[in-house]
């Protein structure tokens, strides 16, 4: 098998990022060409893929945001502006990580740690506080009847139950900070919900500003 390689998000991905994204969430709307064309003007650094040799595996998309005007309970459609990554401020201090996948064929092939590591590297690199997600919590529908989705979470930091996604994140270095209801309506699977987690850079640095990426720069 090739080598893996973590690199930018290029308009010629478009086709198979939305081809991929219909496999991993079948019963999800997938993204359209032009919001996906959209987010690589808005901020073309925060879009990465993975791929072997030709083939895209993983995605992983991200905005820049001020988290002080989004702490409060917010769903996906409004902290992304609905996907188009209208809603990204490069003067925020937090990078928020609004979209990872990866072929189900590869789960457990480290795939999903590259992409995290890129964004760990972005965040470092632009000097940013913090990297923030709401993430899923496939697990939930089967223990919705027996308990709220907080006890649920609490119940996979703890280890008395394992969920695919939050279990992943917690691996990754990222602390969990609540639930938010109601995020994702239409993903059954968690009921709607989504996990708050957040990753400090200990490379941040108050003193200095944002990195500005000039124009057509890459990561």
């Amino acid at each position: 098998m090739p080598r893996l390689i973590i690199r930018n998000t290029s308009p010629e991905d478009v086709d198979a990022l939305i081809g991929l994204q219909r496999s991993v969430y079948p019963s999800i709307a997938a993204w359209t060409e032009a919001r996906v064309l959209h987010q690589l003007e808005v901020f073309p650094q925060g879009q990465v893929v993975a791929c072997y040799g030709d083939r895209v595996v993983g995605c992983a998309s991200s905005l820049v945001i001020r988290w002080d005007e989004w702490s409060t309970d917010h769903t996906w459609r409004e902290i992304t502006a609905n996907g188009s990554f209208d809603n990204h401020d490069p003067e925020g201090r937090t990078l928020y990580g609004a979209e990872v996948f990866v072929d189900p064929r590869l789960r457990g092939q480290r795939v999903g740690h590259r992409l995290y590591e890129a964004r760990r590297a972005l965040c470092r690199r632009m000097n940013l506080r913090r990297i923030i997600a709401c993430g899923r919590l496939p697990g939930y529908h089967r223990y919705e009847a027996a308990m709220p989705v907080e006890t649920y979470a609490k119940k996979v930091v703890w280890g008395d139950l394992t969920d695919p996604v939050l279990g992943f994140q917690l691996k990754e270095g990222f602390s969990y900070c609540g639930v938010i209801e109601q995020y994702l309506p239409e993903d059954s699977e968690s009921c709607g919900h989504a996990s708050v987690i957040v990753w400090l850079n200990p490379r941040y640095d108050p003193s200095r500003p944002t990195l500005a990426f000039e124009p057509g720069e890459r990561i």
